[in-house]
């Protein structure tokens, strides 16, 4: 973060002692920093304690003594703003365009990216109108760092506690040393469950969230790609302006989805847990409890992954995911030849953290040139940019 330049803005929360870490930490890594106040965030830090953590004046008023148009100076100074705590109050009043502090004043200034950092009660937090209000601030492209995980996150997230400063400033580490590596690419992505119907009211599905589908699109889209997002059900969805959601319920619908969307992609991946079987009748009407069992015949769905990979041409780039629970290298390599992936990315049912509904995740990586390549426990994200960052290093650079 050398030379970066920061607004740190702070609101009325009993963690914006937190900002006194925050901006000590900002300032070590190299960044500029210029802090932001409102009225009742100065009840709970000291306005000097930050301006001598700084070495800046830290703004409390839309008007001050050098200039009453300083919010506008600011918005085009910056190159991040991050509300760290981000209240309630300040969150709705951000969405519904309310200026009325010199962080509001802003926000509604700024041409850089806005990160948030909610901190509030659990129930504040999780009330519709706090997460309908929050939702409105992701359509606009800001980003929300979730205290979970210290993730960027997508939906329903969250359970209000400020992210820790260490989080923070690893999620806007990731932020910077990212470059535009795919721009000029299209990429196709598959996430979420599939659900195969029984009848009108019941399915065969499973426990997939798409968190780590939408991660990948997020990913993929910041660092400059387009693309087309084929999503099972699922209550999460992509913010990112250059992402496509297609939204799908069956396997078949997910297939014929990608399938159109196939040919005139660069990169791949297949990272749906689409269902193995499905019903070969769907009943009309809803199944009643007839006796104290129920057979039910299925057929196997098609295999997208390994029907693309027949069509996959040779400037295309094809990843894979395995989620295992036995012999999981075995299994993981036998899909990277049977498929035709270039690479193929394994997580453990067996590794604590890992696989369905978690925010973290631990993989491992097998190439189709040999390599194996074993990563630490990590947030969705950076799982997201490790695969990403291998794709770039191994795949795209080098393939015209």
């Amino acid at each position: 973060m050398q030379g970066k330049k920061i607004i740190l803005a702070l609101t009325g929360s009993i963690a914006a002692y937190k900002a006194a870490y925050l901006t000590r930490m900002l300032i070590k890594k190299g960044a500029e920093v210029k802090v932001l106040m409102t009225p009742s965030a100065t009840a709970f830090i000291s306005p000097l304690t930050l301006s001598t953590l700084s070495k800046n004046d830290v703004h409390q008023s839309v008007i001050d003594e050098d200039s009453w148009n300083n919010h506008v100076e600011l918005g085009l100074w910056a190159d991040v703003m991050l509300v760290a705590p981000a209240t309630a109050t300040t969150i709705s009043k951000m969405a519904n365009g309310i200026c009325d502090t010199i962080v509001t004043a802003v926000y509604l200034s700024a041409k850089c990216p806005v990160f948030f950092a909610p901190a509030m009660d659990r129930d504040m937090w999780l009330h519709p109108a706090t997460q309908n209000n929050f939702k409105k601030l992701q359509s606009y492209n800001n980003h929300l760092i979730d205290a979970e995980e210290g993730e960027l996150a997508s939906g329903l997230v969250g359970k209000g506690r400020m992210a820790e400063p260490e989080d923070i400033i690893k999620h806007l580490e990731i932020f910077f040393n990212q470059g535009q590596d795919l721009k000029d690419k299209t990429v196709l992505i598959t996430a979420g469950p599939t659900y195969e119907a029984l009848d009108p009211v019941r399915f065969i599905g499973n426990h997939s969230s798409g968190k780590m589908g939408i991660a990948l699109a997020e990913v993929c889209a910041q660092r400059g790609a387009q693309v087309h997002l084929v999503l099972g059900p699922s209550a999460l969805s992509a913010q990112h302006e250059n992402i496509k959601t297609i939204s799908v319920k069956s396997g078949s619908e997910m297939y014929e989805q990608a399938k159109a969307r196939h040919s005139n992609c660069d990169v791949v991946i297949f990272a749906a847990a689409v269902s193995d079987y499905t019903p070969i009748e769907r009943a009309p009407q809803k199944i009643k409890k007839a006796s104290d069992t129920l057979t039910l015949e299925l057929k196997k769905t098609i295999d997208i992954a390994k029907n693309l990979g027949a069509l996959k041409q040779e400037n295309q780039v094809h990843i894979g995911f395995a989620l295992e629970t036995t012999n999981e290298e075995e299994f993981a390599q036998k899909k990277l030849s049977k498929k035709n992936f270039d690479f193929i990315v394994l997580n453990s049912l067996n590794d604590k953290g890992a696989g369905f509904k978690h925010n973290t995740n631990k993989i491992t990586i097998f190439t189709n040139k040999g390599e194996k390549m074993p990563f630490e426990l990590k947030t969705k994200v950076e799982v997201a940019h490790d695969i990403i960052n291998t794709l770039v290093e191994n795949y795209v650079i080098n393939k015209k």
